[in-house]
């Protein structure tokens, strides 16, 4: 049986056409690292000023967004660099890394904040209203602008989201910290304080586990989220020339950047550059598919072309 091999496009590179979602957020992500890292020794030194333990906190809090920020900039960093022979889809993968790693985080965050909560019902501390109202309300501000920048790129990368999530983790707790700093000036009950940090608790917790899955269905090559593979097996067997699909899979490199190959089986006839063609601008605009690798075999299969886009 012969066997031609035919090369048309193919392996995303760091010099072609497809770059990594989180790529794309890089400059906001350094904007808000730089804002919240500003803030936190704005928030340590509030703390210290007027002896505020929430203030602290909060500023231990800003630490973590200042690590996992700092680690997604880093994974982007090196997925820029160029595909090698052993490593022949470069460095994205590090941003899927960086992403469950930061899920991680969000989960020691969360667990401290619960168990804070904890020991502060048993023992309520001695927290100045006012000044923590104001402090807070600083922070508010700039976890707003943070959340802002980065809440279209954590759409499409998981990376990002990491960031985004730890950012509204913060602006939460700004919140939670001006309601507290405001209860607390009027009434002096300070048991609000550990009220607030539980509602913020159970807040990171669900969403750092959908970030945590999403990343670990990606290590997994699972079927990319919102493609529906018997909706594609459709329209490739559909599709002008085609008599069959098999071996059909589909994954994610990383986030936004979706992988299909499958084998198709032309019908009688059918020219193969014509069917390629066809194919791909099929998954390109339905599906959002830009790099595919397709083994056309005729309905005979005495000979086997092998086609990449």
């Amino acid at each position: 049986m012969s066997e031609t091999s035919v090369a048309s496009g193919g392996r995303p590179t760091a010099s072609g056409h497809s770059h990594s979602a989180a790529g794309a957020g890089a400059g906001r992500l350094k904007i808000v690292l730089l804002m919240t890292a500003t803030y936190m020794v704005v928030e340590i030194i509030g703390g210290i000023l007027t002896g505020s333990l929430a203030l602290i906190a909060d500023a231990g809090h800003m630490g973590t967004d200042v690590a996992g920020v700092s680690m997604a900039l880093i994974a982007i960093w090196f997925a820029k660099r160029p595909a090698t022979d052993h490593k022949s889809y470069g460095f994205y993968r590090l941003e899927i890394v960086a992403a469950i790693a930061n899920g991680i985080l969000l989960f020691g965050v969360a667990a401290y904040i619960l168990y804070e909560a904890y020991r502060r019902f048993i023992e309520p501390p001695e927290v100045l209203g006012l000044p923590m109202f104001a402090v807070a309300t600083v922070g508010l501000l700039i976890n707003l602008i943070s959340a802002r920048l980065l809440f279209a790129g954590q759409k499409s990368s998981l990376n990002l989201r990491g960031a985004f999530y730890e950012v509204v983790g913060d602006l939460l707790g700004s919140v939670a910290v001006i309601v507290a700093g405001v209860v607390i000036a009027l009434t002096g009950w300070n048991v609000v304080d550990p009220i607030a940090s539980v509602v913020i608790g159970l807040f990171i917790l669900p969403r750092t586990w959908t970030l945590i899955r999403d990343a670990v269905d990606v290590l997994l090559e699972a079927t990319p989220k919102g493609i529906d593979m018997a909706e594609v097996r459709r329209h490739i067997t559909e599709t002008e020339g085609v008599k069959d699909a098999h071996d059909l899979h589909a994954w994610t490199i990383t986030s936004g950047m979706n992988v299909l190959s499958a084998h198709i089986v032309l019908a009688e006839g059918a020219r193969s550059e014509e069917v390629l063609d066809r194919l791909c601008g099929c998954l390109s605009s339905d599906f959002d598919i830009e790099h595919s690798t397709f083994q056309l075999e005729p309905s005979d299969r005495r000979a086997v072309e092998k086609v990449t886009h």
